[in-house]
């Protein structure tokens, strides 16, 4: 899954989407999220990046991210 290149983003979690006007604004893990999408890194590198980093548990990550993910697809954020 990658960002839609016109996709505009902040590094303090403000998303933009110019083909609808629509804007968004997610939390630090979010904005860590939105930026390994822009950089098309696979989604296991994500569950572990972020599980690491946060020291999370793996499998309540994972059902946040498909969340997550789902939530940027309803907002045709995601290609």
């Amino acid at each position: 899954m990658k960002l839609k290149k016109n996709i505009a983003t902040s590094g303090e979690g403000f998303i933009f989407n110019p083909g609808n006007g629509d804007s968004f604004s997610t939390n630090e893990i979010g904005t860590e999220i939105i930026g390994m999408l822009k950089d098309e890194t696979p989604p296991q590198t994500i569950i572990e990046t972020i599980c690491a980093k946060y020291d999370v548990d793996q499998n309540q990550f994972e059902r946040d991210l498909d969340d997550y993910l789902s939530q940027l697809k309803d907002y045709t954020i995601l290609e």
